[in-house]
């Protein structure tokens, strides 16, 4: 795997990471590069220690798999900062292609993940119903509300990690679901270095203790892993549905109106309950332009596998 393939996943991982309701964790699984996210991160454990003793650090970074590591990351950040200003604009402008954008991406990553099921039994229907169950309960949650101090800000770190590295379960809907995303997005965009540093304390707290229980049942129990993992994408698609009805609002961390509960609408009755254009062709189109990009990054890990 080249290192400008490994930057160019990373920015695709960190886009869908600023979206609430999206995984960086599905596009890592589609691209090809999730098993070995997951051994890289595994492998920063106390015997990494012994390893910088006796080999020196070159060798204990070569043992984390340093360079995939670092330049995933470089990736992701740089994604992050970039888009964050992008998303925001198109969240509040332009929400129906971007949700139907990410819902045709989701549907086809789920077919995706279900093609890489080796023996189906009555264990994987199980799991995969589960996986649907658990990840719809989280949509229709209420959002609950932290204060962002530093602290709280570590502790949203570390449970949104964990959320992060799950295909379909989205580590934004999380720190929405804490109250802690507008805060978050506000410290990307001024470079609040203190509140960052703290999210990412509990990042690396998350990462590695949860990178360790996912790795080994992926490896124990793959079938189920994946049926489960498939559950929770089929489920997260009540959140990403493109067309919605705001049934009260809530105010920023920025003094502005935003949406807090919202229900589902059909296209065709999306215009008549809110008064605002469908946008169905326009929908259709990036919802296809959705469904060709992880098309293409499946292919493009085809190819390099």
């Amino acid at each position: 795997m080249s290192k400008g393939s490994t930057f160019l996943k990373g920015i695709a991982m960190g886009a869908a990471d600023v979206v609430p309701g999206v995984s960086g964790g599905t596009v890592a699984f589609i691209t090809g590069i999730y098993d070995k996210l997951l051994e890289s991160i595994r492998s920063i454990n106390p015997s990494l220690i012994g390893v910088l003793r006796k080999q020196g650090l070159k060798a204990a970074f070569e043992h984390i798999n340093g360079t995939f590591l670092v330049i995933l990351l470089s990736g992701i950040l740089t994604s992050i900062f970039t888009f964050a200003r992008l998303i925001t604009w198109l969240l509040n402008e332009h929400p129906i292609p971007l949700w139907s954008f990410f819902f045709g991406l989701i549907i086809v990553s789920v077919i995706h993940m279900l093609k890489q099921v080796e023996q189906w039994q009555m264990t994987r229907f199980i799991a995969l119903f589960c996986g649907v169950a658990f990840a719809y309960g989280i949509t229709v949650l209420h959002p609950i509300h932290m204060e962002a101090t530093h602290l709280n800000m570590m502790i949203a770190g570390s449970i949104a990690i964990c959320a992060m590295i799950l295909p379909g379960i989205s580590g934004s809907f999380i720190l929405l679901l804490l109250g802690m995303y507008s805060p978050l997005l506000g410290a990307a965009k001024s470079f609040d270095v203190l509140t960052l540093a703290a999210f990412a304390i509990g990042c690396v707290i998350g990462l590695l203790s949860f990178s360790h229980l996912l790795s080994w049942i992926l490896r124990k129990q793959r079938d189920i892993a994946l049926t489960f993992l498939t559950g929770l994408m089929i489920g997260t698609l009540n959140k990403i549905w493109p067309w919605k009805e705001v049934l009260t609002w809530r105010t920023n961390s920025s003094g502005k109106q935003v949406p807090l509960l919202e229900q589902n609408l059909s296209p065709f009755s999306f215009e008549q309950v809110t008064g605002t254009p469908a946008l169905i062709s326009y929908a259709i189109v990036a919802a296809i332009l959705g469904f060709l990009l992880v098309w293409g990054l499946e292919k493009v890990a085809q190819k390099e596998s």
